[in-house]
């Protein structure tokens, strides 16, 4: 049965729609009535199964895989969603890999590694889906960042400098477009663990469903998000009642940004070590 909703005969593509936030923000479009491009870089069993669910509502949906260390991949990615979509009205960038480790010890190629993934091709697959867009009457783009993006934490200077980046050039890509019809935003969330988190705390011998509680105590809120709380506010971004809201992005983590903490546990070693399996020597 077709659903009807804000987002109903929109085109929708959302990268790394495969697990996570972004197969929530995939699915949550759909609800709302758009037809899906969902994308994976590695494992196509989610990104699969969205794409049945969004077909069980009787929408369009498809699935790509591109990996976006290479941007001719991310390009490409936007001309296999155009051409199965007829068009995109609205690119939900949530593609993006974490990594953590001291400054002294990054090197060359995990620094790149980071920089391809989360803001490169990020930023080409933008260029090629506006030129779309603005062939069509405009259309609107939202961003994932981080809340590392605006907050400092150990160990994650390579990270945030991507994400920081994700908020400025959200900021000036808006300006250059809003009077053409295409409007720019990002959202950064907050602590929403996803199955990356899951399996690193599984594997570093964490109870996850208590230690995800414990965690959630320390968040003024009472508890972590969940990629729902993410996805609501990427399909209000899209939608025309967001018609007014250009070049911000909205910070999606319970409260945790507006804390003034203090202590020190920044001067303590991370005991999690994010990236191994997809950066360079992890």
């Amino acid at each position: 049965m077709k659903t009807e909703g804000k987002m109903s005969k929109k085109r929708v593509l959302v990268t790394g729609s495969g697990t996570g936030i972004g197969r929530e923000i995939a699915l949550e479009f759909a609800r709302q009535g758009a037809d899906v491009v969902v994308h994976y870089a590695h494992g196509d069993k989610g990104a699969r199964s969205a794409v049945e669910e969004i077909r069980a509502m009787g929408l369009r949906a498809e699935v790509f895989q591109a990996d976006f260390d290479r941007v001719d991949e991310a390009a490409k990615l936007g001309d296999q969603a155009i051409g199965f979509l007829g068009g995109i009205d609205c690119l939900v960038n949530n593609a993006g890999i974490t990594f953590n480790k001291p400054f002294l010890d990054v090197t060359p190629e995990q620094f790149d590694r980071l920089y391809n993934v989360n803001i490169r091709a990020q930023f080409f697959l933008t260029q090629r889906v506006a030129q779309d867009m603005l062939g069509h009457g405009g259309g609107a783009v939202c961003n994932i960042t981080s809340i590392h993006g605006v907050s400092g934490a150990p160990e994650h200077s390579v990270y945030a400098g991507t994400k920081g980046a994700i908020i400025a050039y959200t900021r000036s890509l808006a300006i250059e477009l809003a009077h053409k019809g295409i409007r720019v935003n990002a959202i950064a969330p907050g602590a929403v663990p996803v199955e990356s988190h899951f399996a690193l705390m599984a594997g570093a011998g964490a109870n996850v469903a208590e230690s995800i509680r414990e965690f959630g105590k320390g968040i003024p809120c009472g508890s972590v998000g969940t990629p729902l709380d993410v996805a609501k506010v990427a399909v209000f971004l899209a939608s025309d009642d967001a018609r007014y809201i250009v070049g911000q992005t909205i910070i999606v983590d319970g409260g945790t940004t507006a804390w003034m903490p203090f202590g020190e546990g920044y001067k303590e070693p991370m005991k999690l070590r994010f990236g191994k399996g997809y950066v360079p020597d992890v």
